[in-house]
């Protein structure tokens, strides 16, 4: 049975009704019970000559991450955040500091920005906007935020853990309009959902669903169904979509966890291919492949025309790995022990690795030919492969 661990939300009133996981066991998928013994993590392979080697162009320390966190770049800017309320935005190219915030509030959802403004949420519901490092506005939420706002046509969109979706002026703070798909599950996944834009469209995660929404008026425009989860209570029908979604081009693929993989046409809003793996992290996807690793984090990797099995990779197991990245011909992930690993796309086999000051707590980006990686003792890395 493959085990994933993640820690859920209840969405209604009579918790008594729902599996309570303790922080000692939160381990859910088809449910496993609390006290079995943790599977030994698989030992790194032997790697005396790299076929690739890697050097850090620059990095920068911001401030420890303890959750969850968004890497928001646009325009050649990178903005990152720390738990205690640190906010900073940096050059890609030089690594140079670009503008500087303090939320003077622990964080609970970080970070949101278009280059220019940038949005977080404190663990007090509040939600706060910034115009290049200077406070515009705070509001107060209905309830709580894991997800990072997306910022985006001077509009701040904010997703809740009871899956709601708001609209915000950036510029004011003026709230615009309110959406939550009916007949919505009792729990919630807490952990980075899906909030993002495809051109002039939101598309948002609602359980197992992808919706675009107009960004203007909050209506909806199209709803896939990713998949049907079954189960014989709420915990193992939970399925709800893990942020970030992977975009090509017209095209986006998307986890749903414990459930599939699966890749959409998001111009018509249709479902193209969808594979069965019980995960919990985000997909990585380019025009020719779409990696994920499932709950046991053996990593796969998928045609992206046509979802057919590419390889899969065993030496990984039980070592916590994160989101993976797709950088040119190679792909890479972090682990618990805070190694990233750089597999050869066509194989999956070993190219290099490297330890950094700790797990990576972000998907990994990459922009142009720098990969962008961010620590839980928050230092950012711009990386550059030799």
């Amino acid at each position: 049975m493959t085990l994933t661990r993640a820690k859920l939300v209840n969405l209604t009133p009579s918790a008594s009704r729902f599996v309570k996981l303790a922080a000692a066991c939160a381990v859910v998928a088809v449910l496993a019970a609390c006290g079995s013994s943790k599977p030994s993590p698989a030992s790194l392979e032997s790697l005396s000559a790299p076929a690739l080697r890697l050097t850090t162009a620059w990095s920068q320390r911001v401030g420890s991450v303890d959750g969850q966190l968004n890497l928001a770049v646009s325009n050649g800017v990178v903005t990152t955040a720390s738990t205690d309320g640190d906010i900073v935005s940096f050059d890609i190219a030089t690594g140079k500091e670009r503008w500087r915030a303090q939320a003077h509030a622990d964080l609970s959802a970080v970070v949101g920005s278009d280059g220019r403004y940038a949005a977080v949420v404190t663990q007090a519901n509040e939600l706060l906007a910034f115009d290049q490092g200077k406070l515009l506005w705070r509001e107060r939420l209905p309830g709580r935020v894991i997800t990072a706002p997306l910022v985006a046509g001077e509009r701040v969109f904010v997703q809740a853990v009871d899956r709601s979706v708001r609209a915000y002026d950036v510029l004011d703070g003026r709230w615009l309009w309110q959406y939550q798909r009916p007949g919505g599950e009792p729990l919630a996944l807490a952990t980075s959902g899906v909030i993002t834009a495809f051109r002039d469209t939101l598309l948002v995660g609602q359980g197992a669903r992808l919706v675009g929404l107009d960004p203007l008026k909050g209506s909806v425009r199209f709803d896939v169904n990713v998949g049907t989860p079954r189960g014989t209570n709420e915990v193992e029908r939970l399925a709800d979509l893990v942020g970030p979604l992977a975009r090509v081009d017209d095209e986006a693929c998307v986890r749903a966890f414990q459930l599939s993989v699966a890749c959409m046409e998001l111009n018509r809003g249709s479902l193209r291919w969808t594979r069965p793996q019980a995960g919990r992290q985000a997909v990585a996807a380019n025009e020719r492949m779409v990696v994920g690793s499932d709950g046991a984090d053996r990593l796969s990797a998928w045609k992206a025309e046509n979802g057919d099995l590419l390889w899969r990779v065993d030496r990984f197991t039980y070592r916590n790995l994160s989101a993976p990245a797709i950088w040119g011909n190679r792909v890479v992930v972090g682990d618990y022990d805070g190694y990233l690993h750089v597999l050869a796309s066509e194989d999956g086999r070993t190219l290099a690795r490297t330890e950094l000051d700790s797990a990576l707590v972000a998907a990994p980006v990459v922009v142009d030919q720098t990969l962008l990686v961010v620590t839980r003792k928050g230092t950012l890395y711009a990386l550059r492969a030799n």
